[in-house]
């Protein structure tokens, strides 16, 4: 077997010199602002030597943010912030970019700025908790539902969002879609209950992503966008009565509008093939995601599933992953303690 796994490849206008991707992965080290911090451009340039990183997702407006000290990509102060991280990662010749990635009614008002709303396609509260610094453990939000205008506005912020990601010094941005985040709310027959042209049959759920997407594509370029797909995902609540029909008919439209890649997950059911879907309705543009290992990432690619492979939890204590598995070498255990709590420890090595 050759190593496929290091050798160059491009992704729409997006270059990377190996096959190795470091996948988004939210670590809450922003200032309570939502401003990146310096320790944040010191954790992805140690990370630089990734054929690509897509830095964690980042909410494109108040209304969107999801978790405590999670970055934002709304505000001047937060591009600053930004600029700071891509420019250390392109100071190693790596490349970057940044995931937009609005929660929906996956947050809570002890989370975001006094008066800020939570919303979703319709007004169902998600089933569980999410952590606030402010109160503690605390049941999710009810929402609002997005009046058809709102969704019009919602759109528009995604370009906005992917404008100023550019500015920002990005290569290009990904589109979140899974995880139980807005994308996916309207996505769901349990959380769509819509009876707009954002509701209803698959074609009229998956309108809002790609929707996103294409307006990303106008502010940006449609060869710097991405898409985070995750078929049969339950994270936050989440449900839909067919994933892979809904699923596969958003991924026809990113097909058509011609994004850069697709970055699919394994789907959590293995009687639904995640991969091949999306080879069947997408194309070969696709970073595959979920459980590799050196060995399982390079048989991958040698059959064609995928043109790279995105690694999470093996980045988290391993900066030098890429050259762990190059040379066959075990990645070091992560400190799961420390996964989402402010400060250097268990984020810079």
């Amino acid at each position: 077997m050759n190593d496929m796994l290091f050798t160059p490849t491009r992704l729409g206008r997006i270059a990377l010199r190996n096959r190795v991707v470091m996948a988004p992965m939210t670590r809450n080290r922003a200032a309570a602002d939502g401003v990146p911090t310096a320790i944040m451009a010191e954790h992805y340039g140690q990370r630089a030597d990734a054929g690509l990183i897509v830095a964690e997702g980042a909410w494109p407006e108040a209304e969107g943010q999801a978790y405590c000290r999670q970055p934002g990509i709304a505000t001047a102060a937060q591009v600053r912030g930004w600029q700071r991280v891509t420019d250390a990662v392109h100071a190693r010749g790596g490349s970057i970019v940044l995931q937009i990635m609005h929660a929906g009614r996956a947050g809570s008002r002890h989370i975001k700025p006094a008066g800020v709303r939570t919303v979703s396609a319709s007004a169902i509260q998600a089933r569980g908790q999410i952590w606030t610094d402010a109160a503690g453990m605390q049941d999710f939000d009810v929402p609002e539902a997005l009046s058809t205008q709102q969704v019009h506005e919602a759109v528009a912020g995604h370009a906005a969002a992917a404008r100023r990601a550019i500015d920002a010094g990005f290569d290009g941005v990904e589109l979140h879609g899974t995880s139980g985040y807005l994308c996916m709310q309207f996505m769901g027959t349990g959380t769509n209950r819509r009876s707009d042209e954002y509701g209803g049959s698959a074609a009229n759920r998956v309108r809002f992503a790609a929707e996103c997407l294409g307006a990303m594509g106008e502010a940006v370029g449609i060869d710097r966008v991405g898409l985070r797909l995750s078929p049969g995902n339950t994270y936050n609540d989440s449900a839909d009565e067919d994933p892979a029909a809904t699923h596969a008919a958003l991924m026809r439209e990113a097909a058509r509008l011609g994004i850069a890649y697709l970055h699919v997950m394994r789907a959590p059911d293995p009687a639904l093939d995640a991969f091949q879907l999306a080879r069947d309705h997408f194309g070969d543009r696709l970073i595959l995601n979920d459980g590799f290992d050196a060995h399982s990432a390079q048989a991958a690619l040698q059959r064609g599933q995928g043109m790279a492979i995105s690694f999470a939890r093996h980045f988290i204590a391993n900066p030098d992953l890429v050259q762990r598995l190059r040379q066959g070498l075990p990645p070091a255990p992560f400190e799961r303690r420390t996964l989402y709590t402010a400060g250097p420890e268990g984020y810079l090595y």
